[in-house]
């Protein structure tokens, strides 16, 4: 499966160092060969860089390494493709605008109700009731922007606007209740999902297993 780096700061902060580390899995110390991507916020803007090659032997991560940025928010992702084909669409973070705000997904996991099927035949969440109403949809093939489109579609159908955070919260842990339903033993969902440069969520399913303490659900 793949693997996710978040990093979310009261200050700009420099994550070079991390990405550094997190690079070398790529290919070098581990097996996410398949591509991987990264999300800066910088203002209301979104710098993201995506390479479908293995981020240990990328020159863009090479670049991206010695180059100093801060930020409040990023995400990176590292890929081993278990859903879609190795190529440029399907690597992540996943980016889309709703409300004039840079929204961004990384996943790692398998949802089976997102899998092995046209997006006209995937679930609809939250108040999206007809297929007329789904205004975002997934460029590549993986399972993982089909979420990502999905979620967006149920925000942009309960909301007019960006709501309050403790709203916005609890809508999404509804949205991914409903998209785990179902499938509890199948479903591995953990998500970054960044919202302009302040917000950053993440969710865990199935989260802590027996003898674990990784946290579950969202963050």
């Amino acid at each position: 499966m793949c693997q996710l780096l978040g990093m979310n700061c009261a200050t700009p902060t420099d994550f070079n160092f991390s990405f550094r580390g997190f690079a070398r899995r790529g290919g070098e110390t581990d097996k996410h060969e398949h591509g991987w991507g990264l999300a800066i916020y910088e203002g209301n803007g979104l710098r993201t860089f995506l390479d479908d090659s293995p981020a240990a032997e990328s020159q863009v991560a090479a670049f991206i390494e010695g180059y100093p940025i801060k930020t409040l928010n990023m995400m990176a992702h590292i890929r081993y493709a278990t859903q879609g084909k190795v190529a440029l669409e399907n690597v992540h973070p996943f980016q889309r605008e709703m409300w004039g705000i840079n929204w961004s997904f990384a996943h790692n996991g398998e949802v089976p109700k997102f899998s092995s099927k046209p997006y006209n035949e995937y679930p609809l969440l939250g108040r999206v009731s007809r297929r007329e109403e789904v205004f975002y949809h997934p460029i590549g093939d993986t399972d993982s922007e089909a979420v990502f489109c999905a979620i967006l579609n149920a925000l942009r159908a309960e909301f007019n606007e960006l709501p309050t955070l403790p709203v916005l919260y609890e809508f999404l842990q509804r949205i991914c209740a409903q998209i785990v339903e179902g499938d509890e033993e199948l479903t591995i969902l953990n998500f970054l999902l960044g919202c302009g440069e302040s917000n950053l969520f993440a969710y865990s399913w199935p989260g802590a297993r027996p003898g674990s303490k990784v946290w579950n659900g969202l963050f």
